[in-house]
């Protein structure tokens, strides 16, 4: 893989991501919650909330940035209360591939 296709990939992930936040950062808004003055959400923010569930991350390289940023924000809106361990595993769900195999 070239270094320019890595940037890419690079600077196509952060725009997701940015436009991901700019989402959630609506929808508290709307909900009356945290605003443009930036308060940290609730324990319980998510709990409520719809989630897309995650697409099974096959090891491809590509696709590793957008998997992470996926399970973060999961995590952070429905397994706050969890434990890293229980994150983890639920994580471990959503991967392929000898490496998963635990």
């Amino acid at each position: 893989m070239s270094q320019i296709n890595l940037h890419e990939i690079i600077r196509q992930q952060q725009e997701q991501l940015a436009a991901m936040q700019a989402q959630i950062q609506a929808l508290l808004v709307a909900q009356g919650g945290a605003g443009a003055g930036g308060a940290a959400m609730g324990p319980n923010i998510g709990s409520h909330m719809e989630v897309a569930k995650l697409a099974i991350f096959n090891r491809e390289a590509g696709r590793v940035g957008g998997f992470i940023t996926a399970c973060r924000l999961y995590i952070k809106m429905k397994l706050r209360g969890n434990t890293v361990e229980e994150q983890i595993q639920w994580v471990l769900t959503y991967v392929q591939g000898r490496s998963a195999d635990v």
